[in-house]
């Protein structure tokens, strides 16, 4: 999946994380694979970041819990991709 004005991760862990820090407090869609064909968007703020997670709080509006956590393992398989609403940035590994 290839989005509008992607930003290219870097293959390290470590970066992706620095790379996230930098957007705490920011909005974000989160577009994952949910099935073979089927794609889910879920809106939220970046709140937090660990050394394997990090944490993004729903909009209360769309979704039926509070927050939702991914691995940085998941950017690097793709499995999900990042959009920043303040600049339209994209992010994908």
């Amino acid at each position: 999946m290839l989005l509008k004005g992607v930003v290219l991760m870097p293959t390290s862990i470590t970066t992706i994380k620095h790379k996230l820090d930098s957007h705490l407090g920011d909005s974000i869609t989160v577009v994952a694979q949910a099935g073979r064909k089927k794609i889910t968007k879920r809106r939220g703020i970046l709140r937090e970041t660990f050394p394997a997670v990090f944490v993004v709080e729903l909009d209360q509006d769309q979704n039926n819990f509070e927050h939702v956590s991914y691995s940085y393992t998941d950017l690097l398989t793709k499995n999900i991709a990042l959009e920043f609403d303040d600049d339209q940035e994209a992010v994908e590994a």
